[in-house]
């Protein structure tokens, strides 16, 4: 008895789905500053990604070359100087598949909204 009339002083509001806007994801996404493919982008592309310099791109590269695909996006850790912090850095910008769209490396702005 009790908890009909809990719901009926509710109303069907209380029932309703939350907003969408609370449901997304807060920070960088794909669509807004873009990916790089990891397993078809080149050096240049590699450098692009927030903490990559020329010599973490080249190692990128050489693991890649040795492991001829990477299976997670998580493989990069195996690079040396990328560790835990750093993935959640690159996380929002990293794919295994599709093309690589980060056209610049992204804005402090939005590396902190990301994290």
């Amino acid at each position: 008895m009790f908890l009909t009339l809990s719901l009926s002083l509710m109303g069907a509001s209380a029932w309703a789905d939350p907003p969408a806007a609370a449901a997304r994801p807060s920070g960088p996404t794909a669509s807004s500053e873009g990916v790089v493919n990891i397993n078809a982008a080149t050096q240049d592309e590699l450098e692009r990604l927030p903490g990559i310099g020329p010599a973490r791109a080249e190692a990128i590269v050489r693991l890649r070359e040795r492991v001829r695909r990477f299976g997670h996006v998580e493989d990069l850790v195996r690079v040396r100087g990328i560790g835990r912090a750093s993935m959640r850095r690159l996380r929002p910008f990293v794919s295994l598949e599709g093309p690589t769209t980060l056209e610049a490396r992204p804005s402090r702005e939005a590396l902190r909204s990301g994290l």
